[in-house]
């Protein structure tokens, strides 16, 4: 585990599934007429407790109780006082908007306490779809879609400054919404058309942050601009919402380069704002907070403290400042936060008087994280936070002040006493997912920048938190012995060893006695056969550079090398027969198999599809040989003769990952589920015939976008099935 636990969440949780999507075709249109009618599902989230950044958090300044959160991937959620949860917003964006559960701003309307408004987009890159915003007037429960023509980036550089979409404060009509590469965009009616708003001075960069944040002050609109060399000005203002001009007197140099955040204090009717060296959240060494008096035009530098003093380690305190949010019942009560703070960890300061004096709120907090354990990260008591750039108090309660990190969101009643405020949100990129046969837990699963967890119950976060015995960070590799279910394996990112087995299913872990070197580079998925006796680990690089195989017989005491086994391919074991492996070549479209433990392999079946590492294999329990062939829009394949031949079938035209779980009753075959499509759309479907016919088992509110990368379902119940996705957590169905 890195001092930094979610420092690689962009490329691992972001980048590298969105490379994985960008091949993906859209699906509307196309294939026949699903085979019967759906069944009626009921879908929960698996709690784990957020996991993911939160971005930003916005309380309604009329409503009680009201309040909004976003996120870098998992879309946007309402918090509810009375209940004390937040409820998901976006689960009903499909396959083809995958690319819209990245949010990157919302607003509300202060004159009207139903109306919010999302904008969405994960990515702003050239293979990315683009923007959408919805709008909705019943608080999210039902929404109104604009296509932009322009691209967001919810989860790029730059996530974590200021809510980019403004309602304007003397026109409920009028919405501003700030973008990274086409400037400032303006509607005049409430979200449903948008065009460049004249006027503004700032010139767009292909490659630049653009508008970081749009604020309200009394009657006037403030934006931030993040491309600034430090110099140039980098904040602008307009006062009739048609002329815009650079705010004069504005601090400069590199503490004041990329304004984060601004807040505006109505009673003193002083603009608060953050600032940083770079956007962030990582990659800032330097900040400062500053006030400007709007009614005077004075700037006054309030920062808490300096950037660039000496850790008690001897090294240079270097970091940002990020939160920034007023108290809306107490005149000159201020919350900011710094980020990017490693070595003495980031904090929050308040103060009472305007900035004068500030109070560190972190030097004496007192965290619980007993309902979501996992964010001790192995270590003995959690942190303060990390990528804190989304703050928020309570306009109706003081003392109600909630933070977002990289991986949760705490909320404090009393300034001291602090726990995450996290129910309902589940932010978790999933990658690995195993139901065992028998055992406590129903559910085990790999995680980006969470590692591995063992779910005793469904509806509370794991007890255990993290497994240890080494911490990952991602996890990389899970697997079970089918013979021998209480023997498992993983694998994944971590500083004190990348590999560990289990004798208990799953419970404690013990980490390999040796490793081989590319393992912490490279840690890929690993396997193990029925009965638990052979390892065989692949090596693939997070930029996908391809390595040989390991294999070991001795628990991971010692290695050896697997010439004959595919570079990079994802091992799988015979669930019966313990002498045989197999591996599908997808540079080739090559089907490989082993009949003598794992120790060489040799071509079979040839000619099927190839050129996507992201086709999978899976075998169906029980059985030897009976293998079968997930190659996205390429179609369903099976075999049954341990891959010496291979049968597409018709039942369906793309499969994107599979599992077998409780037969039906008086089925003779294993219930198939798939994320695939039969019909028009891709969705979860469930064979209970051996994929001669399909039904779909999600429904149009329940899809979370992407959900490509594993399912499971369960061996023990009958119609319970486990759905990956990345960014909305694990979810799963069960029939009503």
């Amino acid at each position: 585990m890195h001092a930094t636990p979610l420092s690689r969440r962009t490329v691992l949780a972001g980048t590298a599934a969105a490379a994985a999507l960008t091949a993906l075709p859209s699906v509307q249109g196309r294939a026949e007429a699903a085979d019967a009618a759906a069944p009626a599902y009921r879908w929960r989230n698996a709690v784990i407790g957020g996991t993911g950044f939160v971005t930003g958090v916005l309380f309604h300044p009329a409503v009680r109780g009201l309040a909004y959160a976003r996120t870098d991937i998992g879309g946007a959620y309402r918090w509810d006082d009375r209940t004390g949860r937040w409820t998901p917003l976006t689960d009903h964006l499909g396959w083809d908007d995958w690319n819209l559960l990245g949010v990157e701003a919302m607003a509300v309307d202060p004159a009207h306490p139903g109306r919010v408004y999302l904008a969405l987009g994960t990515y702003a890159q050239s293979w990315a779809g683009n923007g959408a915003i919805l709008r909705s007037e019943d608080r999210g429960a039902t929404w109104a879609r604009t296509d932009l023509t322009v691209k967001l980036g919810g989860n790029e550089d730059g996530r974590g400054t200021g809510e980019r979409l403004l309602v304007d404060p003397r026109d409920s009509d009028t919405l501003w919404l700030g973008t990274r590469h086409d400037g400032l965009l303006k509607s005049a009616d409430r979200g449903a058309t948008w065009s460049a708003a004249a006027g503004f001075p700032a010139t767009p960069s292909a490659a630049g942050q653009g508008v970081t944040l749009l604020v309200a002050a009394g009657r006037a609109v403030y934006a931030g601009w993040g491309d600034s060399d430090g110099t140039a000005a980098n904040l602008y203002r307009t006062t009739d919402g048609s002329t815009w001009q650079a705010v004069p007197g504005q601090p400069s140099g590199a503490a004041a380069k990329v304004p984060v955040r601004a807040a505006y204090d109505c009673h003193t009717r002083e603009l608060y704002v953050t600032y940083a060296d770079a956007p962030g959240p990582n990659g800032q060494s330097d900040g400062s907070v500053h006030k400007l008096a709007t009614a005077t035009g004075r700037w006054t530098d309030v920062t808490p403290v300096a950037p660039g003093g000496t850790t008690s380690d001897g090294g240079r305190d270097s970091f940002a400042y990020g939160g920034a949010a007023v108290d809306a019942r107490r005149p000159g009560t201020v919350v900011v936060s710094t980020n990017n703070r490693w070595s003495a960890v980031d904090t929050l300061y308040r103060t009472t008087n305007g900035g004068r004096t500030w109070t560190s709120l972190k030097d004496s907090a007192v965290l619980d994280v007993s309902e979501t354990p996992f964010l001790t990260f192995g270590a003995d008591e959690p942190k303060f936070g990390w990528w804190i750039q989304a703050v928020a108090v309570d306009p109706y309660d003081s003392k109600h002040v909630v933070y977002g990190t990289g991986a949760t969101l705490y909320g404090t009643r009393d300034l001291k006493h602090w726990a995450p405020q996290i129910r309902g949100l589940e932010e978790t990129s999933v990658r690995l997912l195993i139901s065992p046969p028998t055992g406590e837990a129903h559910l085990i699963s790999g995680l980006g920048d969470v590692g591995v967890m063992y779910h005793e119950r469904l509806t509370a976060s794991p007890s255990r938190g993290m497994a240890d015995n080494p911490v990952f960070g991602t996890a990389t590799g899970l697997a079970q012995a089918a013979a021998r279910p209480s023997y498992v394996v993983r694998t994944g990112f971590g500083d004190h060893g990348n590999g560990a087995y289990s004798n208990d299913g799953g419970r404690t872990w013990a980490p390999f006695a040796a490793q081989p070197a590319i393992a912490k580079g490279a840690p890929g998925p690993i396997t193990t056969n029925s009965d638990g006796s052979v390892l065989l680990w692949s090596f693939v690089h997070w930029d996908g550079t391809k390595y040989p195989a390991q294999r070991s017989t001795d628990n991971g005491a010692t290695w050896s090398e697997v010439a004959s086994f595919p570079k990079g391919a994802t091992p799988l074991a015979d669930p019966a027969d313990p002498t045989r492996f197999y591996a599908y070549d997808t540079d080739t479209g090559t089907l490989f198999a082993s009949t003598d433990s794992g120790l060489t392999f040799t071509g079979r079946a040839s000619g099927l599809p190839s050129g996507d590492s992201q086709f999978q294999l899976t075998a169906a329990p029980g059985r030897s040989g009976d293998l079968w062939l997930s190659t996205k829009w390429n179609g369903l394949y099976r075999s049954t003769d341990g891959g010496a031949a291979f049968t597409k079938l018709t039942g369906c035209w793309a499969s994107y990952t599979l599992a077998f779980g409780k037969a039906a009753a008086g089925a003779d075959y294993p219930a198939v589920y798939q994320v695939g499509s039969t019909d028009t759309i891709t969705a979860v479907y469930r064979s209970d015939d051996g994929a001669r016919t399909w039904v779909r088992i999600n429904d149009d509110r329940h899809q979370w976008g992407w959900t490509g990368a594993t399912i499971a379902a369960d061996p023990r119940l009958y119609g319970r099935v486990y759905i990956a996705t990345n960014g909305r957590g694990i979810q799963y169905g069960e029939p009503v």
